[in-house]
């Protein structure tokens, strides 16, 4: 029971440093998402954004904590694999899977059920993370469906 304990508090102390963004006061980004900015979806010329932590095993590790705990794995499924939101783990986005995109997700919501947790709920640091985190899941061996119909039919 003590060791349950002490690995809660350093989860919890993990995600408190995530959360105030540990490193380096990062700002809120410049644009919106392209959606919201022009009526084509087309996103204004030089808004990419990057990810500092693309890659880096313990920011994938602390983005983790945060999916626990920011309760995204109530509508996002144990590890990312969908349930009552979509899979974020399949490779398939509905709004786009680059970093900057899937970080504009999460910092300003999407329509129909995303909430925005971007400014007063998370840093842009523990926004990062939970990219990072995502980023890393890899794809589950049995989608439950193969692509999304554009076809019309």
């Amino acid at each position: 029971m003590a060791v349950r304990s002490v690995r809660s508090l350093v989860a919890g102390l993990a995600l408190i440093t995530a959360c105030r963004g540990g490193g380096p006061a990062a700002a809120a980004p410049a644009v919106t998402y392209g959606q919201h900015v022009f009526a084509g979806g087309v996103a204004p010329a030089g808004a990419t954004l990057q990810n500092p932590y693309r890659g880096d095993r313990a920011s994938a590790a602390q983005g983790e904590v945060i999916f626990s705990a920011m309760n995204c794995d109530g509508c996002h499924g144990g590890g990312g694999t969908g349930w009552v939101g979509p899979s974020l783990a399949d490779g398939r986005w509905r709004f786009g899977g680059s970093d900057g995109a899937i970080y504009q997700s999460i910092y300003y919501g999407r329509p129909h059920g995303m909430p925005a947790y971007g400014g007063l709920l998370l840093s842009s640091d523990a926004v990062w993370k939970l990219v990072t985190y995502l980023q890393s899941l890899a794809p589950p061996a049995d989608v439950p469906t193969e692509a999304w119909d554009t076809s019309g039919r």
